[in-house]
């Protein structure tokens, strides 16, 4: 303003001198010209000024808008691999339940093998005895009923031995009896524990799957979430990189 307002005056006091030749027409052009640059660079300051605090704006709001990003996706990530981690650490427990389980099964089903074939051996052992000794008492009592003196002087002592026999075979059946309630309780109880281990075998088992799915689950998701913030980080940086840019240019 200044500069067109010196050119103005020179101007007027060139036409008070009058003539026709202007000496000072080429300043006149250098002081437009001037004028005119100076119109354009501020023009093209105010220009330029804009375009800066529109791109600082918008690179710093995407730069806001990433890393906020970024963070979501790595608390996601952090919190799945937390519960993954746990997860496995369950079915490890499980799996191990699960054998420990396995081998007392494994050692009940030989304890109860082994209890068995013993009850087998003394049934068959009580048994046998038993028939023999009812054996004898049917043939002593048959030969003391029989008619004829000949035993006569004899009967008194086989009373005794009569009784006697009687004795042993009481005590061979309660032995018998014993022996065989011993081993329907045994095997009740084998059956129960055995019933019990299966329902809990079931359930670890069916407790394993479900966590290892939900743990492989989870596993995949973080491997792609962790591909999207590798790709939001890298777009991060670009951004971080294009505002150093526009900082040192502005």
């Amino acid at each position: 303003a200044a500069l067109a307002q010196l050119a103005s005056r020179m101007a007027a006091v060139m036409r008070q001198r009058g003539g026709s030749a202007d000496p000072f027409a080429k300043v006149k052009g250098l002081i437009g010209d001037m004028i005119e640059k100076l119109e354009a660079d501020a023009a093209a300051d105010q220009s330029k000024k804009a375009y800066c605090d529109k791109e600082l704006a918008e690179s710093n709001e995407k730069k806001t808008d990433k890393t906020a990003e970024i963070e979501k996706l790595s608390t996601k990530i952090d919190k799945m691999s937390a519960t993954s981690a746990q997860l496995k650490e369950e079915v490890a427990e499980l799996q191990g339940a699960l054998a420990k389980l396995a081998k007392a099964q494994a050692e009940m089903d030989a304890l109860r093998q082994r209890e068995h074939e013993a009850f087998v051996q003394n049934k068959a052992d009580m048994e046998q005895g038993l028939q023999g000794v009812k054996l004898a008492l049917k043939i002593l009592n048959e030969y003391y009923a029989s008619e004829g003196k000949a035993h006569d002087a004899a009967s008194g002592g086989g009373s005794g031995i009569i009784g006697m026999l009687e004795v042993v075979e009481s005590d061979f059946s309660k032995s018998l009896a014993g022996i065989m309630t011993t081993e329907d309780t045994a095997a009740a109880e084998y059956d129960r524990e055995t019933k019990e281990n299966e329902i809990e075998k079931t359930m670890k088992t069916k407790d394993v799957e479900h966590k290892e799915k939900e743990s492989a689950y989870l596993d995949k998701t973080v491997s792609e979430l962790s591909a999207d913030r590798s790709s939001v980080q890298a777009e991060l940086d670009a951004v971080v990189e294009y505002l150093k840019k526009i900082e040192e240019q502005c």
